[in-house]
């Protein structure tokens, strides 16, 4: 491994997809080597499963490795996944922790320098150019976000502005005084600075974004539209988990805006059923698993995002030969049973948000009461609704039962302004009081 850490990652790599494949196979058998040796919770894992380092030739034999969860970084808290010595690691990063202990990340200078140029990558296949000033409103500290997008800004050899999430009326300023050309920051966020402008008496669409970069958060395509529309900018979804790195693992191209654009010289992915965890074959929609290809610090197997979607292998308008992953469109942990309905929160946005008169601002209370689930729902109407609230609560409940056959035990419709707007940090939609 002691190459990898000066391994230079071009911004883009300009492979055939058979050199690619080769890079794939070359590094997939030092990564299984560097977790065996140096790791000893894969050393155990790969051991239980008969699979020796010496087994893996290359991408074909995945399969036959272990899985990873997220329950491993929690047993294995803080540093027990981690493959070098403390004195080896550059910079730690952790997850919210919200459900447990949180997810601590460990790097390497290489692996920096590697984060830095995917995301450099990505904003690159998104339009930003060297020269364009990006301001950063993802959140700074243990949140890769920050960090990751401020990193990869400059690696790209563009002006970063480093405002972090929240106080939006310096961000609004911040914005026209330097005439900022890229915004990176959660969708809700977009359009919580969008409805800040316009309180200030400001047009939002003549703020001076061209591009947004979004990510860290699920969101649909009428929600996307709904950002382009407020603020006339493109936008673009980037992805990424601090258990594999950070922002930069895929990004949709701005030529395209189909799919997301899997960087596959560092990250392998796969399709599996949630279920069973089978491998499914290409077009199919299942869990996204990730396998680091060049992750030094903390290389990870198989790892089970939790993430919905799926993979296309047809060639991209913009001629990049990487796979494309689709939008995630749900988590296999935020599924709901409500009445013994199987449903994603994400899908009910999908149909929220696609209603006209219906704001992209709502929440969903779960509760429990005599040993049955309910689910109410909480939404906005848009403010250039004429509808009453009576014939949006029959919209929002007839729409419900034909594309997901739930049927809300309450609908509230509540004035434009009324739901608590996310400023900092990702939006929490959903309350499980259960």
């Amino acid at each position: 491994m002691d190459g990898r850490s000066a391994m230079t990652v071009p911004i883009e790599p300009e492979l055939s997809r058979s050199e690619l494949a080769d890079r794939q196979d070359e590094r997939l058998v030092e990564t299984v080597a560097n977790a065996y040796e140096n790791v000893p919770f894969y050393r155990d894992r790969l051991d239980e499963h008969g699979v020796s380092p010496d087994d893996i030739d290359g991408i074909d034999d995945i399969g036959t490795l272990p899985v990873t969860t997220k329950t491993a970084f929690r047993e294995e808290y803080p540093d027990g996944l981690f493959a070098v010595d403390d004195g080896e690691i550059n910079r730690i990063h952790a997850s919210s922790g919200t459900t447990g202990k949180p997810k601590i990340v460990g790097y390497t200078d290489g692996d920096l320098e590697r984060w830095a140029a995917v995301v450099a990558r990505s904003l690159a296949a998104a339009g930003v150019e060297p020269g364009d000033t990006v301001q950063n409103a993802y959140g700074y500290g243990l949140f890769t976000g920050g960090l990751g997008l401020h990193d990869g800004t400059e690696r790209l050899g563009a002006t970063v502005v480093p405002m972090g999430g929240g106080d939006t009326a310096r961000q609004l300023t911040m914005a026209q005084d330097l005439g900022s050309d890229a915004l990176a920051c959660t969708p809700s966020y977009c359009l919580y600075l969008a409805d800040c402008a316009e309180e200030r008496g400001l047009d939002p669409r003549e703020l001076p974004f061209e591009t947004v970069v979004i990510g860290a958060e699920p969101f649909t395509d009428p929600m996307r539209e709904e950002i382009e529309a407020a603020l006339d900018v493109t936008a673009i979804d980037i992805y990424g988990l601090s258990e594999i790195v950070g922002p930069g693992v895929a990004i949709e191209c701005a030529e395209a805006q189909d799919g997301l654009h899997v960087w596959e010289d560092q990250f392998y992915p796969e399709i599996v059923d949630p279920d069973t965890g089978e491998t499914l074959p290409p077009g199919e929609t299942g869990e996204l698993v990730l396998t680091t290809l060049t992750k030094e610090a903390q290389p990870i197997l198989r790892y089970r995002t939790g993430d919905i979607t799926r993979l296309y292998e047809d060639e991209c308008d913009c001629g990049r030969v990487e796979r494309r992953m689709g939008n995630v469109t749900g988590r296999t942990d935020d599924l709901l049973i409500v009445r013994g309905v199987n449903v994603y929160a994400s899908q009910i946005e999908a149909v929220m948000v696609g209603i006209d008169d219906v704001a992209p601002h709502y929440r969903i209370d779960l509760r429990r009461e005599d040993s049955l689930d309910t689910m109410e729902i909480t939404v906005e109407p848009h403010e250039r609704s004429a509808t009453t609230p009576a014939e949006l609560r029959a919209t929002i409940e007839e729409r419900l039962g034909e594309e997901l056959d739930v049927s809300p035990d309450g609908i509230d419709v509540v004035e434009p302004g009324t739901i608590e707007r996310t400023e900092v940090g990702k939006v929490k939609r959903v309350f499980d009081h259960r």
